[in-house]
């Protein structure tokens, strides 16, 4: 199976569209679609369903996306196996805020050679074997052999459509969003990001939503610029981009403003020359006096490993 054509089709999967694919891959949207095709006819089937909205995963798409995931993770493995090479650094998603970070490290080191990745679920099984070399998560606890250093507060921000009754104001409160439906699909219960926001929400008193099929960010922003009556939130690094007509508000939210909590996290016993760089280019990140964060992420400068 051509593992280029499988990189692609988890890039479309992960932005929604195909030419969001094309420019976190550095190719051409044709690139792209000659791709996706050519797996779809080693395969047998449709994987993508092209609307107006973008490109929606059929269901052979849907059950083939998980094994599409393990396969790029097992040749990031086998690679590692034979051979050293670049800092492997997982950010989880290109367009959120630890791909900046990543990004302003490696515009003050060039000489540092990096590749990143983006891996599903916590990615300690490839931080422990070697896959790659950190990865930025928000951290409660480490195990085994794995420490953690906290790099940034990220401020969440509230995003509407123009018609919401939030939009017109300059800045919320945690206490103005109670009864209002914020929905958040790609909210998944396990995953960091889930614990994450149901402790917001338990700690305030919110609704938070993750009804339905998650179709990626351009459905989200499709739904919430036509759905008065519905908002979701959003780090306020995050690059989200939406047609000028859609016309969405990102209001920020205060007193207290709730920040999500990146860590860099790595195996104790990593020795890559170039992740002592980036520890220390990330020393002095934004840390937000004040801000609502879990009990579990309190900011400091390492985390021990418990075990």
């Amino acid at each position: 199976m051509d593992l280029d054509a499988v990189r692609t089709f988890v890039a479309a999967a992960d932005a929604g569209r195909f030419q969001d694919a094309a420019a976190d891959l550095s190719i051409t949207q044709q690139a792209v679609s000659k791709r996706i095709a050519a797996l779809e006819k080693a395969l047998g089937v449709r994987l993508f369903t092209r609307t107006a909205r973008g490109a929606v995963l059929t269901r052979e798409g849907t059950a083939f996306l998980p094994h599409a995931r393990d396969l790029l993770l097992g040749e990031a493995r086998a690679i590692a196996s034979v051979r050293g090479g670049p800092l492997r650094v997982d950010v989880i998603g290109r367009r959120l805020r630890p791909a900046a970070l990543l990004r302003g490290f490696h515009e003050a080191h060039p000489e540092v050679p990096l590749e990143v990745v983006t891996l599903p679920g916590t990615a300690l099984a490839a931080i422990r074997d070697g896959s790659i070399d950190a990865s930025f998560r928000a951290v409660a606890e480490v195990r085994e052999g794995i420490e953690a250093q906290w790099v940034d507060d990220e401020p969440i921000q509230l995003l509407c459509g123009p018609g919401h009754a939030l939009a017109a104001e300059p800045a919320v409160t945690p206490e103005q969003l109670v009864g209002h439906r914020i929905w958040m699909p790609g909210v998944v219960p396990g995953t960091e990001w889930g614990t994450y926001y149901a402790e917001f929400a338990a700690a305030f008193g919110l609704s938070i939503d993750a009804a339905g099929p998650n179709f990626g960010t351009e459905v989200v922003l499709d739904t919430i610029a036509k759905t008065p009556r519905l908002a979701t939130l959003v780090g306020a690094g995050s690059r989200v981009l939406w047609p000028p007509g859609h016309d969405l508000r990102r209001v920020p939210i205060d007193d207290p403003v709730p920040v999500y909590p990146h860590s860099l996290v790595w195996r104790r016993d990593n020795a890559h020359p170039g992740l002592a760089a980036l520890r220390s280019h990330l020393e002095h990140g934004q840390c937000i006096a004040g801000a609502w964060r879990p009990g579990w992420a309190q900011p400091s400068q390492t985390v021990p490993s418990t075990g």
